[in-house]
């Protein structure tokens, strides 16, 4: 019996927030500037919305490109030197985005800034998330995979939920590099944090070509990243949203939209292992799908609000509930890269996202982008249901032999 499976649910959490800390770090980096970068981009520089949503989606292509690329490292090098290489890109980011403010009277030049600055950020999440969600589960075994995946996303949300407003403030006191100062002082700090705790060990046993990996979990991940959309045009676009119907309080969306996804995760989570991965993902699709048609046809900021938490707790256990079914489709010694590959395509989900909704915006207005995203939630719906008649029928033939 490892010495895992004999803690209490208290000391099994204890460990792994003592290393989830980590993501919380990368993820309040990511929030920060969501709800002030668009803005930044669109009215002191002078660039159309479509570059600003692009902006913003520099980052979820940065860590698509480098998602799978962070969980072989894991698997081969260890969890520990990963996050620690994250922390240092994401520190970067935030100096990076300081220079920029300072060279805001060279638009150009400033959005270059950005834009490289973005790309740390996007690589230091693809780092920081993938590393720390498998060192948890290296520290408290594969049986508390789903409980790992639970908490990283509790992380991630809460982490999101202070930075947005945050951030706004910041900006408000201090401009730009208020929040940009924070992000490195975090990747710092962090940095340090990571170094001064023990690594675990590798496992070991042979490891399948990565074209497998993808061959095997690619489904659930299609499913995943259209269902990430909802959360896309919601942390890109509800201060442009607001701004177009003269409403105030966006970053209050965004905070309820991450109140959802923290309460959802924390009351519910535990469904995940009761009634499997893919029911517990057919229910939370229908949610989501729900408050993003709301949001699509409000005519007041409180039912948008209202959306917003719907969806977000739509969304909330989607990316535990199918990662929990992608990691079984290999064994531990390759569940880095199936966790690196699955998770990239949340990031090609948000990575699309920004500019596809700019085209939209341009062409249709603000409110399409909410009718949109409902669509592709109802597709990953439709991806999650052939799954689990796939699984359906396997059971069934399995049974019949």
């Amino acid at each position: 019996m490892s010495d895992a499976a004999v803690l209490s649910n208290a000391q099994l959490n204890k460990r792994i927030v003592s290393v989830l800390i980590f993501t919380f770090f990368c993820y309040l980096s990511v929030g920060l500037p969501l709800a002030v970068l668009p803005g930044f981009v669109h009215n002191q520089l002078g660039f159309s919305s479509f570059v600003a949503g692009l902006i913003i989606s520099v980052q979820y292509f940065a860590t698509l490109m480098s998602r799978p690329h962070s969980g072989r490292l894991a698997d081969r090098f260890g969890p520990k030197r990963v996050v620690m290489l994250g922390l240092i890109c994401c520190g970067m980011s935030g100096v990076l985005s300081i220079v920029a403010a300072l060279c805001r009277d060279i638009p150009l030049l400033s959005l270059l800034l950005l834009a490289l600055g973005r790309v740390f950020l996007g690589v230091g999440e693809s780092f920081s998330s993938t590393g720390s969600t498998l060192w948890g589960m290296n520290i408290v075994g594969p049986l508390q995979t789903a409980r790992v995946i639970s908490w990283n996303g509790v992380a991630t949300y809460f982490a999101m939920a202070i930075g947005a407003p945050l951030g706004v403030l910041l900006n408000q006191w201090f401009g730009i590099s208020g929040f940009a100062g924070l992000v490195a002082l975090m990747g710092l700090v962090g940095f340090v944090l990571a170094y001064q705790k023990p690594p675990v060990s590798v496992t070991a046993g042979v490891r399948i070509p990565f074209h497998r990996v993808v061959s095997r979990v690619w489904l659930f991940g299609l499913a995943l990243g259209f269902g990430t959309i909802g959360f896309g045009v919601i942390s890109t676009f509800i201060t442009l949203y607001f701004a177009s119907r003269d409403w105030t309080g966006a970053a209050f969306a965004l905070t309820v939209f991450s109140l959802g996804f923290v309460i959802v995760r924390l009351g519910f989570g535990r469904y995940i292992t009761r009634f499997g991965g893919l029911k517990v993902s057919l229910v939370s699709f229908v949610l989501e799908c729900a408050g993003l048609v709301l949001i699509w046809q409000a005519d007041s900021a409180w039912l948008v609000d209202v959306g917003a938490f719907l969806t977000g707790a739509g969304f909330s256990l989607i990316f535990p509930a199918l990662g929990v079914e992608a990691v079984k489709q290999v064994q531990q010694q390759d569940q880095g890269s199936a966790l690196g590959t699955y998770s990239a395509f949340l990031d090609l989900g948000l990575g699309l996202t920004g500019p596809v909704a700019g085209l939209l915006i341009s062409h249709w207005g603000m409110q399409s982008v909410y009718l949109a995203a409902a669509l592709m939630v109802l597709g990953a719906f439709l991806i999650t249901l052939r799954l689990q008649q796939q699984r359906g029928r396997r059971s069934a033939v399995q049974t019949a032999g």
